[in-house]
């Protein structure tokens, strides 16, 4: 019995024993949890800080957009004779020598370049190149005897003279003046020029001035053009005026005087061209200056017979107008032998028959952008214009038709037999020439 009551105390002893251990079990199991759970929070507090402080490392850092380069302006056009490619920057201005032989270009890459008028029609155009030390020029005109040519400084405001100097060996340099001319403009200049005869050099502000210099920098004279602005101007080839437009509807023109002993004397009115009824925007000269061409605000363009005596106060004569369309900037050119009419705006590019007035040819977008710069060469062969990095040299076939047609109208009254074999050879020549453009359109 006694033992039966042991055996019977011994397992209820047992049982709260294993009840207290099973107990201490899950209550240690419980803190731990806690422990954890309170642990994983922690953490991700510290971690959601350290997200927003630091950059991700699977984040890459935001790189620079590349500049995308400019897409270079194709233009292709039957009667385009050339596209002359050297000038890393914009060019702004162009002008041939007087003997034909060269054709100045400047440009903001701190360049000019001469280019031989003979390598037009080859593949390959060769030019030389003037740096520009510490500046770069805006316009760019040639000496009378092409070896030397002026420029106007952007940040300078002044003109600087370069010398072409040829070497035994042929090749060419380039010099600068020592002293670049005197400050004398206040505002902005828009064009320059030396006259033919050698004898004085023109520059022309945006304001109302005209100042004449003489070739060491000295200034001669200064005009006030009394037009509000000016837009153009210019040396008659002739070497004897100054003209200019603005925002008058006329041109004026002086005659620069000087004496017997080559002395300046003044500078006198000459004549103005009064017809349009809006601003001018540009106008030439013929080579002989007998004939100037120019454009207006007002839709069209005027051709006069300037080969007037103004001293006994004779003016010019309007011999035609005709109408084109007219968006600033704009400029004319007149062929030097007084043929055709040339007129860009824009980025266009038109040529009128100077006889009838009729428009003969026409190019779209020739540049990317607007023209900056048109002109003839002095043998009535090429019209050229610069408005981006290239220049552009056409045909000029409206002159061959022109020149075919007053040939033969001058061979049927033609008397003498050696002038009549003189004419059918320059007739022949002329259509030759007109033939082979011809065969390359077609």
């Amino acid at each position: 019995m006694e033992l039966a009551v042991l055996v019977a105390v011994s397992l209820l002893i047992g049982a709260l024993v294993l009840l207290v251990v099973v107990a201490l079990g899950k209550h240690r199991e419980e803190q731990k949890e806690e422990s954890d759970q309170s642990t994983e929070t922690v953490e991700e507090k510290i971690n959601g800080q350290s997200e927003r402080l630091l950059p991700s490392k699977k984040q890459k850092p935001q790189q620079r957009p590349r500049k995308e380069k400019p897409q270079q302006h194709t233009f292709s056009h039957p009667l385009l004779a050339a596209s002359l490619k050297a000038h890393s920057g914009n060019i702004t201005c162009l002008d041939f020598s007087s003997n034909g032989k060269y054709l100045a270009s400047c440009a903001d890459d701190r360049t000019v370049r001469i280019w031989s008028t003979k390598d037009f029609l080859e593949r390959e155009h060769r030019c030389l190149r003037a740096n520009v030390e510490l500046d770069h020029a805006t316009l760019v005109s040639f000496s009378p005897d092409s070896r030397a040519f002026i420029t106007w400084l952007a940040n300078g405001e002044t003109i600087r003279v370069f010398k072409m100097n040829k070497k035994d060996d042929g090749s060419v340099t380039f010099s600068a003046a020592p002293e670049d001319f005197p400050q004398r403009h206040k505002a902005a200049v828009i064009s320059i020029g030396i006259a033919e005869t050698g004898k004085f050099i023109m520059t022309a502000s945006s304001d109302t001035t005209i100042l004449i210099w003489d070739l060491k920098g000295e200034v001669l004279a200064s005009i006030n053009t009394n037009q509000m602005t000016n837009a153009y101007a210019t040396v008659s080839p002739c070497g004897r005026f100054v003209a200019s437009c603005g925002f008058t509807p006329d041109v004026k023109v002086w005659e620069v005087c000087f004496g017997k002993g080559g002395d300046f004397k003044e500078v006198a009115r000459a004549f103005d061209l009064k017809g349009h009824s809006a601003g001018v925007c540009c106008f030439s000269f013929s080579n002989d200056s007998r004939r100037m061409a120019t454009v207006s605000k007002d839709g069209t363009w005027k051709l006069w017979d300037t080969d007037v005596e103004y001293k006994q106060q004779q003016d010019p004569y309007l011999l035609l107008t005709g109408r084109c369309q007219v968006s600033e900037p704009c400029c004319i050119a007149l062929s030097p032998d007084a043929r055709v009419v040339a007129i860009s705006c824009g980025s266009s590019l038109a040529l009128y028959s100077a006889a009838s007035g009729e428009l003969e040819e026409e190019f779209q977008g020739v540049h990317s952008e607007e023209i900056s710069a048109l002109h003839f060469d002095i043998n009535n062969r090429f019209v050229v214009t610069s408005g981006d990095r290239v220049i552009r040299a056409f045909h000029n076939t409206p002159g061959y038709r022109a020149a075919i047609r007053e040939m033969e109208a001058m061979l049927r009254k033609a008397s003498n037999e050696g002038m009549r074999q003189r004419l059918q050879l320059q007739i022949r020549e002329a259509q030759s020439a007109l033939d082979s453009v011809a065969a390359v359109r077609e």
